[in-house]
Parts: structure tokens; C-alpha cells; sequence
């Protein structure tokens, strides 16, 4: 088998590889889009959207105590930098 041979063989199988990848990924993404639009259809995205509510709400919670404890460690910092 010559080199050429060789290199034909690979450029074969590296071509039907992404072909096979893309196949695949195309098939993916056909069932994503699929699988979203009934559920959209059937309504189970509004359950998420009103369930996800609190969370937001937790969340800002969460960051006033960040931005709390985020001024609180800025104050000792220059307190400990005006003492040393």
C-alpha cells in the first residue's frame, strides 16, 4: 500500500466521520426543537416560569447579604490598613 493509498483511506474515513458527527448533531438538535415546541404546546413551560419566581426572589436576598458582607469586609480592610 503506497502512501498515497494511505492518505486517500484516511481522507475517506476523516470525511465519513464528520459526516457521521454531523448526522448526528443534525438529529440532536431536531428532537431538542421537537421536545421544546410541545412543551410549549402541552403548557409545561409556564409551571417552570411561576415556579422559578421564588428563586428570584432568593436570590436578590442572597445578594444584599453578599453586598452586606462585601462592605463589611472593605471596612475592616481600611480600618486594618489605617492602623498598620
Amino acid at each position: 500500500m503506497t502512501i498515497l493509498e494511505m492518505l486517500g483511506q484516511s481522507a475517506i474515513m476523516t470525511l465519513l466521520g464528520m459526516g457521521i458527527v454531523l448526522g448526528f448533531l443534525t438529529i440532536l438538535v431536531f428532537i431538542i426543537t421537537q421536545v421544546g415546541k410541545l412543551m410549549m404546546v402541552k403548557g409545561f413551560d409556564e409551571s417552570t416560569a411561576v415556579s422559578l419566581a421564588p428563586a428570584k426572589a432568593a436570590d436578590s436576598a442572597r445578594m444584599d447579604d453578599s453586598a452586606q458582607i462585601t462592605a463589611a469586609i472593605t471596612v475592616a480592610i481600611n480600618e486594618y490598613r489605617k492602623s498598620n
